[in-house]
């Protein structure tokens, strides 16, 4: 695991021993947010073909994943109930031990560094549990 801080973003990585297709599917399936995204909340709505989180930590969010693609591109936009927007860099990327997760924890202006250093501890949370389940025995899929 790897967290590199910088002044705009901090890079935030994991080493999955698993085929980066099957973390890619798994990871972009707003279904599983649950199972490993701590600030999501425990449930994911699909309301009209929009994924709605409908109480988690930051009130109702709203969650835009980009497009399905074949280059490992897991970025998403979450959008808070008072139209606040917040864009994630995410990719898996091919690594010698299976696959690589790489989130860019976004700085916004005026953060102060213990906050901003609690986000990146939150998301290399987030991504050590999705490490987990995909170690473990190949997760079922959602109902």
């Amino acid at each position: 695991m790897t967290a590199v801080p910088g002044p705009g973003a901090s890079w935030v990585s994991v080493v999955v021993g698993a085929d980066p297709e099957r973390v890619h599917v798994f990871a972009r399936d707003p279904r599983n947010l649950p199972r490993w995204a701590a600030g999501v909340g425990d449930r994911v709505e699909e309301r009209g073909g929009r994924w709605v989180v409908p109480g988690g930590p930051l009130g109702e969010i709203e969650i835009r994943f980009a497009a399905d693609n074949p280059w490992g591109v897991l970025d998403h936009e979450v959008l808070t109930a008072d139209g606040r927007r917040f864009h994630n860099p995410v990719r898996v990327v091919e690594h010698p031990d299976g696959a690589e997760v790489v989130f860019g924890v976004r700085r916004t202006p005026g953060t102060p560094d213990a906050d901003h250093a609690a986000d990146v501890a939150a998301v290399l949370a987030d991504l050590e549990r999705l490490r987990a389940l995909l170690v473990s025995d190949p997760p079922a899929p959602p109902a």
